[in-house]
């Protein structure tokens, strides 16, 4: 079974001053997808704090990580900064992806600056915030994550296509 951590974003969540809707939100999901997923950690819009959370989880060798938090406009969105940091090389499709879904309900998709990227055989995938936004996010990339783990262990078999 697949590993997958949550990492919540946010200033008000980690001080205890608003409610973590987005991660619990996106736990389901992965549950749902058939991922082995622990409780979201929370951790306040520091660059450190970021950093620290996405290398602990790959080394404790977890297939994926969904970061949800800390990809808009605003002075505190550090996200995809830390992310193109910690990454060894982008997969610039599934970013398109959850961007495109997004903007099928609204144009501030548009606004989102999360990236995704690969650190060693971990994808790491930045969400926006909303509960809202980050659930249209992944469940628009949840069909190719399967695959993309396989890919990363190393099993570069094709299956055919119809």
């Amino acid at each position: 079974m697949s590993k997958a951590h949550v990492i919540t974003i946010s200033d008000r969540v980690s001080a205890r001053k608003m409610e973590d809707k987005s991660g619990p939100a996106l736990v389901r999901i992965l549950t749902n997808a058939g991922f082995e997923v622990s409780a979201p950690e929370v951790v306040p819009d520091s660059q450190q704090d970021i950093a620290d959370a996405m290398e602990s989880a790959v080394v404790r060798g977890v297939d994926v990580v969904v970061t949800t938090g800390g990809t808009g406009l605003g002075p505190r969105d550090v996200t995809p900064q830390v992310t193109s940091k910690v990454i060894d090389f982008e997969v610039p499709g599934i970013a398109e992806a959850m961007r495109r879904a997004g903007a099928a309900t609204t144009p501030m998709a548009a606004l989102s600056r999360g990236i995704v990227g690969v650190r060693g055989h971990t994808l790491i995938i930045n969400v926006p915030g909303g509960a809202k936004g980050a659930a249209e996010s992944l469940d628009a990339v949840i069909p190719v994550l399967g695959h993309a783990i396989r890919l990363l262990h190393g099993d570069t078999a094709h299956e055919p296509h119809d």
